[in-house]
């Protein structure tokens, strides 16, 4: 079974990768098929805040989140 990617919340180098699929593919190489342009990140879009305002939500909250759900990972539904 495949493991999902963490989504970076604060990525260091965003303008380098495309965020349109989970490939997270370089900007030289898009591997996706679109081919036209690369997929900003959030944080390009909508600033460095953009967790907050689009869920409105405490980004330290929702770390804590994601760490419960890293807990849960390995449950499965019978």
């Amino acid at each position: 079974m495949d493991k999902v990617k963490k989504f970076p919340i604060h990525p260091k180098h965003p303008e380098r990768i495309c965020w349109g699929c989970d490939k997270y593919c370089s900007v030289n190489d898009l591997g996706c098929g679109n081919g036209a342009e690369r997929t900003q990140h959030p944080s390009e879009l909508f600033g460095d805040d953009w967790l907050e305002w689009e869920n409105g939500l405490d980004s330290s909250r929702f770390s804590e989140e994601l760490e419960e759900s890293k807990k849960l990972k390995d449950y499965k539904v019978k």
